[in-house]
């Protein structure tokens, strides 16, 4: 090869390198986002909000690594689990992003064998799911959990959870929410009277979990054509979880023979009547309705079940749409034990603020962008040659705990000394 070949072929490397370059789409990820100084400082005092609710309301705070032992996750979130990000394998363990905090929670319980303890946790998860960025929906996000481990008086624990909910939505200003209730006994109940084979109960419970965003019709066709449920056993569903009320439906629930021949479907209303009452002792019954349609797909749920919905809507491709679910949880007794190697079950209830519908929302109907720094003073020099003293004020203003800027410019043509209120 001659130094002339060599050179071209250097020069033809160089330039599918460039080629290469320019094919390069320089964006983030699919269901990701970067946040600028303006959203940052939206954020920001609502996570400290919402942190604040949960030290009121007695919870230290706990982190758990972002991944997890795959076989740690696998199995508990039933038809969702097709959404966890599966990683390669790393030195021998098979590992996959946390799909949320829960699961964490109780193997941290297990492995420290704690058996009560309340926690608060902030903390990114990640789900490999269709993203709608306008309504908060991503598939990286922040959840904020609360979670009560340990034996209590029937639905004490429970009724906690619903009042966080309402109390961080009441602190952050939303309008109009409304949190659902229900009760996996109750529904369990209810497919045991009008048909549903056991082995068969949770997968119809993840297809009445979508009521939410599709007709009963679809539904229906989902159990029918999919799960292999009969139509008659299907319409005698439909008949129960179309319901939802108060104190009266319950009442009314407890006097139906039908219902009343499952010992579980009689248990889960009598804890739902209880936890009605408790309700009103915190105050927050006006925002509770005992909704049948509510399912909750995950499969680690054995009782009471729980959704915050927003009335508010978003713009969306130019149409007004709906936030959805913003919180959401519910009582987890099983899952603790499956982690134990003698299998000991902890009694476990918890909730999950879905932190960036919120911020959806708030960033569409903000009035004003926000401040993005704290900067109380701005020092400058008008005279060369004092840079020094300059630098020596914007110090001891620090060490005083003052926020300080400067120009870092030795001449400047003006003096400022600016406070902020």
């Amino acid at each position: 090869m001659t130094s002339v070949d060599a050179a071209t072929m250097t020069h033809a490397n160089g330039d599918a390198k460039i080629a290469q370059s320019a094919k390069l789409v320089v964006k983030t990820p699919k269901g990701t986002r970067d946040h600028n100084p303006h959203q940052m400082s939206l954020r920001d005092p609502v996570f400290e909000k919402i942190k604040a609710i949960f030290k009121r309301f007695g919870a230290p705070c706990i982190d758990t690594p972002v991944f997890e032992l795959k076989e740690i996750l696998t199995g508990k979130y039933g038809e969702e689990s097709k959404l966890i990000y599966d990683l390669e394998d790393q030195g021998g363990e098979k590992l996959s992003l946390r799909y949320d905090l829960t699961v964490p929670f109780a193997r941290y319980l297990a492995m420290n064998k704690i058996t009560n303890f309340k926690r608060y946790q902030i903390s990114k998860v990640y789900r490999r799911d269709n993203p709608a960025m306008t309504r908060g929906r991503f598939r990286e996000f922040y959840q904020c959990d609360f979670d009560i481990a340990g034996k209590y008086d029937t639905m004490i624990a429970d009724s906690e959870c619903v009042a966080i909910i309402a109390s961080i939505l009441k602190a952050l200003g939303l309008p109009d929410f409304t949190i659902k209730i229900n009760h996996r006994l109750i529904l369990d109940g209810i497919f045991d009277v009008c048909g549903v084979p056991v082995d068969k109960f949770r997968t119809v419970c993840s297809s009445v979990d979508k009521l939410d965003k599709s007709p009963w019709e679809e539904v229906r066709k989902e159990i029918t054509e999919q799960k292999g449920i009969a139509e008659e056993v299907a319409d005698k569903i439909g008949k129960y979880v179309k319901l939802n009320g108060g104190k009266e439906l319950i009442d009314e629930l407890l006097e139906n023979e039908e219902l009343n021949r499952s010992t579980s479907g009689k248990q889960g209303l009598e804890e739902m009547k209880l936890l009605l009452q408790y309700c009103d002792f915190l105050n927050v019954s006006q925002n509770v309705v005992f909704d049948l349609s509510l399912a909750r797909g995950l499969d680690y749920y054995t009782g009471v079940i729980y959704e915050a919905v927003l009335k508010a809507t978003v713009v969306e491709n130019g149409k007004n749409v709906g936030i959805g679910s913003v919180a959401g949880g519910g009582r987890y007794d099983n899952l603790v034990g499956m982690f134990d190697p003698k299998g000991k079950p902890v009694p476990c209830v918890g909730v999950s603020i879905g932190v960036e519908r919120i911020f959806a929302y708030l960033e569409a109907n903000a009035a004003t962008k926000p401040r993005t720094t704290e900067t109380q003073v701005l020092v400058c020099s008008a005279q060369k040659n004092l840079l020094e003293p300059k630098m020596k004020i914007v110090t001891e203003l620090r060490e005083a705990d003052i926020s300080v800027c400067h120009f870092e410019l030795h001449n400047l043509h003006f003096v400022l000394v600016t406070f902020s209120n």
